[in-house]
């Protein structure tokens, strides 16, 4: 019999209605919080009440349907108790010790992240988050190799830490960018808005790895140390690659000795039906970083998968590097229960059955009935809609980081879905529908019939 998700019992109960606790809390936020990625006097931050399941509501009584899983992050929805309860126990037994200790929780953790890693990714190295899992993994490649360049895709998001946003490749990285990052940004296939005149996969395929190779020509193969790639891009915008395309790049990086990193931290635990993206393309890295999922966002934690070899490299030669929280005993229990709790409840197994058998087919169904849809992609529960003004010509809804009254039609489908109680997520021109990786039939066709009409919206819009 397959294991069943976890499914809350209160998801569908009334919440209660206490709207001058939630403008208290409101007037709390906007005095002294700083919030990330915002202008500060521009945003409107929702109250949150409490969440669980799926699903999360406001004071004011306003329950959604979560299908951005936070920033993507929970794969086994909000308060399971099963993850609750070992972070409740490990907080009465250690909350807290250095990491240069052995600690029960940090090794068990440890050793279940790599009994799932592929190839010989079997030391692991915690970090506090996604971002600085990429600094370390590019330290780490750096020292291996001797080298001082890293390559990465403009379509990608690595974090925003000094190096990780300098790697990242979209508009976020601007304002940081000084040019003195050792960072060559590079295109990777994307057939729907193709840079390399492709008519087919194949052809797009064949022209990216062409492009990845003359780009390593120019710049000189013994410079770079690594090519870091996001195994599935997420923010960017779920592209998933064709097939033979990153086995292409590992095969470049054999070649002129780059370290390959692949980044997981959005992809990885489930999210694309796997345990982790790499399996969907029989590709092993050098390193691989993770985070998010790996205790659905419970308590802050992340890390690097490390190769043998670059282990190796590091066995008596000190690695320069660490964090004070470096394997904190509550997050690794809590990444302990969550990593249980998916192989128990088949979290990774629903992924990948509901998304191949409801959200892929619902969503193309939405597609070849709203104009404003040019492409669905995706796989699991990863996909995204490229909203756009013209199939034909394929202009997209909004600009290229477009803000302001640029943004409208975006802005316009954000309330409509609100409206219908999803909340959804929405980057430039594209809405994501990433929900828990344990959402129930019923509320991944909720959230569907919610984008239907929203995407109404979308489509006054369009030509």
């Amino acid at each position: 019999m397959t294991p069943q998700p976890h499914q809350p019992q209160q998801a569908h109960q009334v919440h209660e209605v206490h709207p001058q606790a939630g403008a208290a809390v409101k007037a709390a936020d906007r005095a002294h919080v700083f919030h990330s990625w915002s202008a500060q006097e521009l945003i409107d931050p929702l109250a949150v009440a409490g969440a669980e399941g799926s699903y999360f509501w406001d004071y004011d009584g306003r329950r959604y349907l979560d299908l951005t899983s936070g920033l993507v992050f929970t794969n086994i929805g909000y308060q399971h108790p099963k993850v609750v309860a070992a972070i409740q126990e490990q907080a009465a037994r250690m909350t807290t010790f250095a990491p240069a200790f052995a600690v029960e929780a940090r090794s068990e953790a440890a050793r279940l992240i790599a009994e799932r890693t592929p190839g010989d990714l079997d030391r692991i190295f915690f970090t506090n988050g996604g971002a600085d899992a990429v600094e370390h993994a590019v330290r780490m490649a750096r020292l291996h190799t001797g080298r001082p360049k890293v390559l990465s895709a403009y379509r990608s998001y690595h974090g925003g830490t000094q190096q990780a946003v300098n790697i990242t490749g979209d508009p976020r990285r601007w304002a940081s960018d000084g040019a003195s990052a050792g960072v060559v940004h590079f295109w990777t296939p994307f057939l729907y808005r193709s840079r390399f005149y492709a008519e087919t996969e194949e052809q797009e395929c064949a022209r990216a790895l062409e492009h990845l190779e003359t780009t390593i020509a120019f710049e000189g193969p013994t410079t770079i140390a690594a090519i870091i790639l996001e195994t599935v891009p997420g923010t960017a915008g779920i592209m998933v690659p064709p097939a033979g395309y990153l086995a292409g790049v590992r095969e470049i990086c054999d070649k002129y000795g780059i370290v390959f990193v692949l980044d997981e931290v959005m992809a990885g635990f489930g999210r694309t039906g796997e345990w982790f993206a790499a399996d969907l393309f029989g590709v092993v890295p050098d390193l691989m970083t993770f985070a998010k999922g790996v205790n659905s966002g419970y308590v802050p934690l992340g890390g690097v998968a490390v190769s043998e070899e670059i282990a190796k490299t590091f066995a008596r030669r000190p690695y320069p590097g660490g964090l004070t929280y470096s394997g904190h005993p509550l997050a690794c229990a809590a990444a302990v229960a969550t990593i249980n709790v998916m192989a128990e409840e088949g979290v990774v197994e629903n992924a990948a059955r509901l998304g191949a058998s409801v959200v892929g087919p619902g969503l193309r169904e939405l597609a070849a009935r709203h104009p404003s849809v040019g492409e669905v992609r995706g796989v699991g529960m990863f996909w995204a809609l490229e909203l756009v003004r013209d199939r034909v010509t394929r202009e997209p809804l909004v600009p290229y980081n477009a803000a302001g009254e640029a943004n409208a039609p975006m802005a316009a489908f954000a309330a409509a879905a609100k409206a219908h109680g999803v909340w959804p997520f929405v980057h430039m021109n594209r809405t994501h529908f990433v929900p828990p990786c344990n959402a129930s039939e019923a509320e991944l066709k909720e959230g569907l019939a919610a984008l239907d009409a929203a995407l109404s919206v979308a489509d006054a819009y369009t030509q």
